[in-house]
C-alpha cells in the first residue's frame, strides 16, 4: 500500500545539499533544474564530473570539491544523495535525520524520507508518478505515456480556467461548485 503523502516544494525558496557528483548526483540535479531551475544548490563531492560544473555555470550551483562532512548540512533545508556508495549514504542519512532535514538516498528506498517521483510537465499543469520507491523505471515509462497523451493546448486550458476562476463572484463553495460544473466536461460520458 502506497502511503506517502504527494506534495510540490518550492524549492527555489529552499537551500538544497545534493551529495555525489557523478552520474546520480548530475540525474538527480537535472531533475532539480527541469522542475525547478532558480534552486540555490550546493554539491559535494570529491570529484565532480565536467557536466555538473557547465550546470553550475548557467544556475545558483556551489561545488565543494571534497568529502561529504556533517557541516555540508549548515542552512540546508533538504538533501539529496546520489553517490552509490553504501557508507557515505547511510551517513548522510543519520545525520539529517540528527538535524530534522529530509533525505532522499537514490536506490535506497529504506533511507528515504521522500522520494523523487517521475514528472509529467505540460505548461503549468505538472502530474508526478510514483512506485513507492518499487520501480523507477515503470514511472518513467508511464511518464512517457502521459506526455503523449496529454495535448498541448492544456496550457490554454488551464488560462481559461484561471481567468473564470478570478471573475467568479461568490464564497468558496459557490466557486468550487462553478469550477466543478465547468470541469465536468473532462469526466469519462457513459
Amino acid at each position: 500500500m502506497n502511503n506517502l503523502f504527494p506534495v510540490f516544494l518550492k524549492l527555489e525558496h529552499m537551500n538544497l545539499l545534493i551529495v555525489g557528483g557523478g552520474y546520480v548526483g548530475l540525474e538527480k540535479l537535472e531533475a532539480v533544474l527541469k522542475n525547478s531551475p532558480a534552486t540555490k544548490v550546493t554539491l559535494v563531492a570529491p570529484e565532480i564530473s565536467k557536466e555538473i560544473q557547465e550546470r553550475a555555470k548557467s544556475h545558483n550551483i556551489t561545488l565543494l570539491f571534497e568529502p561529504y562532512d556533517k557541516k555540508n548540512l549548515l542552512g540546508k533545508n533538504l538533501v539529496i544523495v546520489g553517490t552509490g556508495i553504501v557508507a557515505v549514504s547511510t551517513v548522510v542519512q543519520a545525520d539529517c535525520r540528527e538535524a530534522n532535514i529530509l533525505v532522499n538516498v537514490a536506490d535506497n528506498p529504506p533511507l528515504c524520507d521522500f522520494y523523487l517521483g517521475s514528472v509529467v510537465k505540460k505548461g503549468d499543469l505538472k502530474v508526478a508518478i510514483s512506485t513507492n520507491g518499487k520501480s523507477p523505471t515503470f514511472a518513467k515509462r508511464f511518464r512517457e505515456i502521459l506526455e503523449q497523451v496529454l495535448p498541448e493546448s492544456l496550457q490554454e486550458t488551464l488560462d481559461n480556467l484561471q481567468f473564470l476562476r478570478n471573475r467568479l463572484k461568490g464564497d468558496f463553495e459557490y466557486k468550487v461548485d462553478k469550477l466543478n460544473e465547468i470541469t465536468n466536461v473532462m469526466k469519462k460520458n457513459d
